[in-house]
């Protein structure tokens, strides 16, 4: 078996985490927790736009790590 490269790896992990931000939502929609069911949404266009190369992947990070 081959070891996936980089940038394969990282595009199987970005489609398991919108997968799994897709079952969250539902989760929340089903517990009627719109608020979070939304951002989770979000989320989960955020990771489509990244897997479609439309969003860096590390916007905003600068921000976070600079303002602690």
């Amino acid at each position: 078996m081959h070891k996936p490269v980089p940038a394969q790896r990282r595009a199987e992990t970005m489609d398991y985490i919108q997968a799994m931000l897709g079952q969250l939502r539902i989760m929340a929609e089903t517990e009627r927790c719109g608020m979070l069911a939304y951002l989770i949404e979000m989320a989960y266009v955020e990771a489509g736009d990244v897997i479609r190369g439309e969003r860096p992947s590390n916007i905003g990070l600068n921000k976070r790590n600079t303002s602690a």
